[in-house]
């Protein structure tokens, strides 16, 4: 079968590597408090599509309603990403996901035995059954299948490879390995899934939570191991800590790995503006990639580094995800910020101008307990210096 997601892998080398899931309209969505519009989920998912994400994980049909409206929605857009249904391994749940028009599926069960006792209260047989049973029946309609093992990062490792191999057998494309209450670390990460991949010649996707703070790097550590795909969420929206952020894995992949993947970075910030707002949900200044303060320099030391040369203290230039460098003058300021600062509005400050206006500008910062606005900058070179 012939599909988005297989197309958008041939088109260039580095997607056949590596494959980006976003599961902003379904995983982020799931974040307590969150809901989004209709018309933001269409806007999200082509946002998406316009940036390079390959597939979509649009929402879970089966809710019917909005939801299922706004699925089919999305699938009539036009996009190039695959789009993606979530489903319980439920014929009734995939038979909704075809309904909208998608052209894969996810099938989510959970598959460690603290889940399987006490939230499925069933047994492993009962799982591999079930799974096996949807997973053949959406092949037969021609789906692209992705298995979810929810809580995989607890589940017994023979068991696991027994229905990855299961899944894989009853026609899966891949195993989405789920890191559910986000306990892993990347060393045990590495090592888990390699051991998967010796067993069972399966594309496994690293589905990352934030839970202790290394959803990126585990998703990392996964795609070191050899995962092909990695799911991910703008800003890292998602349920609890969230998810692995889009922006976060794509500049890391690019930046750290060498695995460039031609998305459109430029937009990452337009994008984690919107999303924020839709969610309601705060986009923090020190947020990695895309918050305000990422190439905000106010120390001395780093603002004179960065004036110099940016990459003295920039990983990559502002404006490959659509922000901007910023010389803030504050408390830890130098005077080499300070006559840089000056120098864009034509007044040329001597080394001893700049020392003797710093002790004053560092004054009001202590007494403001904030950084200076330009146009106080000026007042107070106006108070003591006269006006230009």
């Amino acid at each position: 079968m012939t599909d988005k997601l297989t197309e958008n892998m041939n088109e260039k080398k580095e997607q056949k590597k590596i494959i980006i899931v976003d599961t902003t309209l379904r995983d982020g969505e799931q974040t307590a408090g969150v809901v989004f519009a209709n018309r933001e989920k269409v806007r999200i998912a082509k946002f998406l599509d316009e940036i390079g994400v390959h597939q979509i994980e649009a929402g879970i049909p089966v809710m019917g309603g909005d939801e299922m409206e706004a699925i089919k929605e999305i699938c009539r857009a036009g996009l190039r990403a695959s789009i993606m249904g979530w489903n319980r391994p439920v014929i009734k749940d995939i038979e909704a996901s075809l309904a909208c028009g998608v052209d894969a599926v996810a099938i989510s069960i959970s598959t460690s035995d603290i889940h399987i006792k006490y939230k499925l209260q069933t047994s492993r047989e009962w799982v591999l059954e079930q799974m096996v049973k949807a997973v053949e029946f959406a092949k037969k309609e021609g789906m692209y299948i992705s298995v979810n093992a929810e809580d995989a990062s607890r589940t017994d490792m023979d068991f696991l490879i027994q229905f990855a191999r299961a899944a894989k057998e009853a026609g899966a494309d891949r195993l989405r390995y789920c890191d559910t209450v986000g306990i892993l670390d990347p060393f045990t990460t590495y090592e888990r899934i390699q051991t998967i991949l010796k067993n069972v010649d399966i594309d496994i996707e690293m589905h990352t939570h934030n839970d202790f703070g290394m959803a990126t790097a585990n998703a990392l550590a996964g795609v070191r191991a050899g995962a092909t795909h990695v799911g991910v969420t703008v800003i890292g929206l998602g349920e609890r800590a969230g998810n692995a952020a889009l922006e976060e894995v794509v500049m890391a992949l690019k930046h750290l790995m060498g695995i460039d993947l031609g998305f459109k970075t430029e937009m990452f910030r337009e994008i984690a503006e919107y999303v924020s707002r839709a969610s309601g949900r705060e986009l923090p200044a020190w947020k990695a990639i895309v918050g305000s303060n990422m190439f905000a320099h106010e120390s001395g030391i780093h603002a004179d580094g960065a004036l110099k040369n940016p990459k003295t203290y920039e990983a990559f230039h502002p404006e490959e995800v659509g922000l901007e460098r910023q010389i803030v003058i504050g408390k830890h300021s130098g005077t080499a910020a300070l006559k840089a600062k000056f120098a864009e509005y034509g007044i040329h400050l001597s080394e001893f101008r700049a020392q003797e206006l710093l002790a004053k500008v560092r004054s009001y910062c202590v007494a403001l307990k904030r950084p200076l606005f330009d146009k106080e900058l000026m007042y107070i070179y106006e108070d003591y210096f006269g006006k230009k």
